[in-house]
């Protein structure tokens, strides 16, 4: 069985050619071709349930992600769930001051650690994402990681949820959903 590997987009395609020749290379962000571009979490699928709100949905998995940030001077911000133009999402730390946590859900009490927010609303919106919004583009990309090695670009690289470090690949949780 073939590869399935993260690189990043601002790389050599190049080298990772000279590195893995043959290789299929997928850009899995924003700035990537029709029909690769819909993994980019900031693709507007739309009716992606928003994780402990009940009946309420949202265009893009990071509509969610931005949405249920908790920082110094702002709270949740629910225009962030309604955003179709894969841009003007982020809600930073520059902005705001610094992030306490992801709020469980736009009306909930609790603030979730980094951690527990990547296992408990980044995972899982991405994920259903994949399997109700994706299922044919995985299919496809899944037949070509039978006949080659398969590169996935994204702006990010760090595969590991733990490592909170550096934010989280989306490629590498569609890596991840390959490879199971």
């Amino acid at each position: 069985m073939s590869r399935v590997l993260v690189r990043s987009r601002r790389g050599s395609r190049d080298k990772i050619l000279r590195e893995l020749p043959g290789a299929a290379i997928i850009d899995v962000t924003s700035k990537g071709p029709d029909p690769w571009v819909r993994f980019s979490p900031f693709y507007p699928h739309g009716t992606i349930p928003v994780p402990f709100t009940p009946d309420r949905t949202a265009q893009s998995v990071e509509g969610v992600w931005q949405a249920l940030k908790v920082f110094e001077t702002a709270d949740v911000d629910a225009t962030k769930l309604d955003i179709t133009a894969m841009k003007g999402l982020k809600r930073t730390v520059r902005r705001f001051g610094r992030c306490l946590g992801h709020r469980e859900g736009l009306e909930g009490t609790r603030l979730l650690s980094y951690l527990d927010a990547r296992r408990r609303i980044y995972l899982p919106t991405y994920t259903w994402v994949l399997e109700n919004c994706l299922a044919e583009e995985l299919k496809q990309l899944n037949a070509l990681r039978k006949e080659q090695d398969l590169v996935l670009l994204d702006y990010e690289t760090n595969t590991d949820i733990e490592n909170l470090a550096k934010p989280l690949s989306h490629a590498g949780v569609i890596a991840n959903a390959l490879v199971t």
